[in-house]
C-alpha cells in the first residue's frame, strides 16, 4: 500500500448513464491538451504536504536515440518557464546572504509507481519526510518521501527548485525529461516547508509522443477519423452512383439521407484535420475546433430528425408531416443548441475547469432532448406499423419491419455498450488501461454509420421508388394532417366518375350498342 490514492489522484468525471445511452452519435473525448498551461495555480494540503497538479497524459516510450538533437521519434516532458512565487511573509523569514530558504519539488511518476510516493513502505501515513524517519536515515528532511523502483532507480523522477535568501521567486530551469517506457504519467508539483503556504506556480509544461504531441489517449482517434473519413466517402459515392442512376424517379427522402451522409463525411474530415493539427502545434486550433464541433452538434441534430421523419412514415404512408412539422423542428433547434453547447465546453476547455454541477448542467438537457427522440421514435414506428398491417401494405410493411428490427439491434448494442463503459470507467479510475480508452468514443461513430448505412441500403434510389413512396390511389393517409378535406373529395369524385364510366359501358353492351358503334367503325 502506498499513498492513499485520494489524496494524490482527485475523482474522474465521466458522463452519466442518461447521456451514453441515449447518444448514438457521439464526439471524440476531450482533452487537457499537450501544454499544461499554469496561471497562479495555487496548492492544496495533503497529509503533512503540499501539492498542485500539473497534468496526466499516456506517453509511447521515445523511439529515437535521446542524445539525438532532433525531437522526431522522442517522447518527453519540457518544463518551459515553471515560476514559483512565494508571499511576501514567506520571504521576510530568511536573510539575504541565507541559500536555500525553500524547496519545491516536481515529482513525475508512472501510474505503476504511485505506490511509491509517501511513507507507506515504511509503516508511515506521512507523504513528507518527518524527524523522526530522518533519523532513521529513511529520508531526508522537509523532501517528498520516494521509494525508488528497482528496475529504474532514478524513477519516479524528483526535480528540485530552491528559493535563495528573500527572492520571492525561483524558476525551473528548462528542460527535458526523456520518457523510455510506455505508460500513463502524472506530475505534481510538492512542497513540504509549512512557511511556504500561499505559495502559487506559473509556466507550462510541454508534453510529446514519438509521433507528435497529440496525446497517447487520444493519438488512435486521427487515424481513426481518417478511415472514418475515408468510409463516409465510399458510402457518399455509391449513394451518389445510385442518386444519378436513378435521379428522375427520386423521392424527398432522399436528398435528407445525402445530407447527412455529406454531413457525416464533412465532421470526419474536420476531426481528422483537427488532431493533425494538434499533433503538430501541441494545442487545439480554435478555428477548425469550432467547426468540427459544429458539424458534430449538427450531423446529431439532422441524424436524430432523419431517423424520426422515417419511423413516422414521410414519403411512405405520409406525403408531409403536416402541422407537426413545427414542432419537429423546435426538437431539432433546442436539441442543436443544447448540443453545441456541450460540445464547445468539451473540446475548447479544460474540462477540469468546470465543476460537477456546471458539467451537469449542460449534460441534463443533452440527456433529456436524446430521451425525447428515442420515445418520439419508437411511439411513431410502433404507429406507422399498425397502419401498415392495417391496410395490408406488404412490402412498405416489411421495410419498415427491417428499419424496426435495424433500430431496435442498435439500441440493444447501446445499452451493452453503456454497461461496457461503466464497468471500464469504474474499474479504471487512474486511466490505466489508457491505450483502450479511444475505442469508447469510436463504438458511437461506427454504430451511427452502421445505422446510416441501413437507411441508405432499405430506401436506396431504384427504378421503381412507387413501391415504397407514398400513394394516394391506395389511401395511405386519409386521417393525417397531410391530406386536406378537398383533396379528399377529389379523389372520392374521380372514384365516382371511374364507376360511372364502367356502368355506362356496361349497358351499352347489354342493349346492343356496343355492335351498332363497331358498324358505325367499319362503315
Amino acid at each position: 500500500m502506498g499513498v492513499p490514492v485520494a489524496l494524490l489522484f482527485p475523482d474522474r468525471i465521466f458522463l452519466g448513464f442518461f447521456l451514453g445511452f441515449f447518444v448514438l452519435f457521439s464526439s471524440p473525448l476531450p482533452s487537457l491538451g499537450s501544454i499544461h498551461e499554469y496561471k497562479n495555480g495555487a496548492f492544496i494540503p495533503r497529509s503533512n504536504s503540499f501539492f498542485f497538479h500539473g497534468g496526466s497524459e499516456g506517453l509511447y516510450a521515445s523511439e529515437a536515440s535521446i542524445n539525438s538533437s532532433s525531437s522526431d521519434g522522442k517522447s518527453f516532458i519540457q518544463f518551459d518557464s515553471v515560476t514559483f512565487r512565494r508571499t511576501k511573509e514567506s520571504a521576510s523569514m530568511h536573510h539575504d546572504m541565507q541559500s536555500s530558504t525553500g524547496l519545491v519539488e516536481a515529482i513525475i511518476l508512472e501510474i505503476q509507481d504511485r505506490d511509491r510516493i509517501g511513507g507507506a513502505f515504511l509503516n508511515s501515513e506521512d507523504i513528507c519526510c518527518t524527524p523522526q524517519l530522518h533519523k532513521d536515515k529513511s529520508c531526508k528532511l522537509a523532501e517528498v518521501i520516494i521509494h525508488p523502483n528497482p528496475d529504474n532507480s532514478q524513477w519516479p523522477k524528483r526535480i528540485q527548485t530552491f528559493f535563495d535568501g528573500t527572492n520571492e521567486e525561483a524558476t525551473m530551469i528548462t528542460q527535458n525529461i526523456p520518457i523510455e517506457k510506455t505508460g500513463m504519467y502524472y506530475l505534481y508539483f510538492m512542497f513540504c516547508d509549512p512557511q511556504l503556504q500561499g505559495l502559487t506556480i506559473s509556466g507550462r509544461t510541454v508534453w510529446r509522443n514519438p509521433g507528435g504531441y497529440l496525446p497517447g489517449k487520444m493519438a488512435p482517434l486521427m487515424t481513426f477519423h481518417g478511415f472514418m473519413s475515408l468510409a463516409y466517402l465510399a458510402l457518399g459515392l455509391v449513394w451518389f452512383l445510385q442518386f444519378v442512376r436513378f435521379w428522375k424517379d427520386t423521392l424527398q427522402l432522399h436528398y435528407h439521407i445525402t445530407a447527412v451522409i455529406a454531413l457525416g463525411m464533412c465532421e470526419m474530415a474536420f476531426w481528422y484535420f483537427e488532431y493533425a493539427n494538434f499533433n503538430d502545434s501541441g494545442s487545439r486550433p480554435m478555428g477548425i475546433t469550432i467547426w468540427a464541433v459544429t458539424f458534430t452538434a449538427v450531423k446529431k441534430t439532422v441524424s436524430r430528425m432523419l431517423l424520426l421523419v422515417v419511423s413516422m412514415g414521410y414519403g411512405v404512408v405520409r406525403p408531409t408531416l403536416g402541422g407537426i412539422t413545427s414542432k419537429v423542428i423546435l426538437l431539432g433547434v433546442v436539441y442543436f443548441i443544447a448540443s453545441e453547447a456541450l460540445e464547445l465546453v468539451e473540446h475548447l476547455g479544460n474540462i477540469n475547469d468546470f465543476s460537477g454541477k456546471a458539467r451537469l448542467f449542460l449534460v441534463l438537457p443533452v440527456a433529456l432532448l436524446d430521451s425525447v427522440f428515442i420515445v418520439w421514435i419508437f411511439s411513431s414506428l410502433s404507429k406507422t406499423l399498425e397502419k401498415l398491417q392495417v391496410r395490408r401494405s406488404v412490402a412498405k410493411l416489411d421495410l419498415y419491419r427491417k428499419f424496426t428490427n435495424s433500430l431496435a439491434v442498435s439500441v440493444l448494442l447501446s445499452v451493452a455498450w453503456i454497461g461496457y463503459e461503466l464497468y471500464f470507467n469504474a474499474t479504471d479510475p487512474l486511466s490505466e488501461l489508457w491505450q483502450r480508452a479511444w475505442i469508447i468514443s469510436a463504438f458511437w461513430n461506427v454504430l451511427s454509420y452502421i445505422l446510416l448505412g441501413v437507411i441508405c441500403f432499405l430506401w436506396a434510389p431504384s427504378q421503381n421508388p412507387t413501391r415504397y413512396a407514398y400513394s394516394e390511389e391506395m389511401g395511405d393517409d386519409f386521417d393525417e394532417e397531410g391530406i386536406s378535406l378537398t383533396s379528399g373529395a377529389k379523389v372520392v369524385g374521380d372514384m365516382a366518375n371511374k364507376l360511372e364510366r364502367k356502368e355506362r359501358k356496361a349497358s351499352d353492351h347489354v342493349f346492343g350498342l356496343g355492335d351498332e358503334h363497331e358498324e358505325d367503325k367499319r362503315e
